[in-house]
């Protein structure tokens, strides 16, 4: 294949990956007209999608949290990126038209406040849009990946994910939700889930690549390793996506959602007597009756 460089690799195994292409394509979705505007991308897999998003018109600043993650992203873009990590933004007050948080809120302590932050630093007429992973009340996926040793905490996450109440609560104070959806759904996830373990297990990098790796000869030989792991395997990624069309009904793996912003007013969730929220006994109990689903 010859010499690569970092970018080359970051782009080749976004090629042979359905699952970043996926995000992608959830995210392109729920993107506004970009051009003439300015945007903000935090968590962005590498820097791989800021280059992408950089392609849509606008300006566009990128951040992540970490030393490593940040400047692995600099590195690929070529230019300064801001290192989050405290939960505060070193914007302004309303500099951008759009956020896009990536893969990024899990990670975070106080999710709420870097909610507030992103506020703080969108237009009045700003939109966010909010990827993270899918909580499912059942996950064939999180028990393979727990019986496997691929825990949450490896990746850094504070928190496994969110159901679609759990982001609409932690957004409440400040923004609308336009839409939402989920995607990548069991037998894509499974397939990965096996890939990730096997290189881990053979000393590679992980699926996401080792975020912030130092990109020294060993890591790009890592790389190499799991750019031809995806290549060999790429057909079942492809057949697994086709089959997981058959499972419509099942929602996927990772939540998306777009918000759009209003004026920040904090508002209190009524409770029923046994704890739960008037929204959660809607969602888990049959309409006119007290029985559950």
């Amino acid at each position: 294949m010859g010499s690569k460089s970092e970018r080359d690799w970051h782009l080749l195994l976004f090629r042979k990956s359905l699952l970043k292409q996926a995000k992608w394509k959830s995210i392109m979705a729920m993107l506004p007209p970009m051009q003439g505007r300015t945007g903000l991308d935090i968590g962005s897999d590498n820097g791989v999608l800021s280059l992408f998003l950089r392609e849509q018109g606008g300006e566009w600043q990128s951040a992540d949290s970490g030393p490593r993650a940040v400047a692995a992203i600099s590195r690929l873009l070529g230019e300064d990126v801001a290192d989050v990590s405290s939960g505060e933004l070193p914007y302004s007050n309303e500099a951008f038209d759009c956020v896009v948080i990536i893969d990024m809120l899990e990670h975070l302590e106080d999710d709420a406040g870097f909610i507030k932050e992103c506020h703080r630093v969108l237009k009045p007429s700003g939109k966010l849009i909010v990827n993270v992973p899918h909580l499912k009340r059942f996950s064939f996926v999180r028990l393979l990946r727990r019986v496997l040793g691929l825990s949450d905490a490896e990746h850094g996450h504070l928190r496994p994910g969110y159901t679609r109440y759990q982001l609409f609560h932690v957004l409440k104070d400040g923004f609308d939700v336009e839409t939402s959806s989920t995607y990548s759904r069991v037998l894509v996830e499974t397939l990965d889930t096996c890939i990730r373990f096997a290189v881990k297990v053979a000393g590679g990098a992980d699926g996401d690549g080792e975020k912030g790796m130092i990109m020294d000869e060993e890591s790009f030989a890592k790389m190499g390793k799991l750019f031809r792991i995806y290549s060999l395997l790429y057909p079942l990624f492809w057949i697994a996506s086709k089959l997981d069309y058959l499972l419509f009904f099942t929602s996927g793996h990772y939540l998306i959602a777009r918000a759009r912003r209003r004026l920040w007013i904090p508002r209190r969730t009524p409770v029923l007597k046994d704890g739960r929220s008037i929204a959660d006994a809607a969602l888990n109990t049959k309409i006119g009756s007290a029985n559950p689903f």
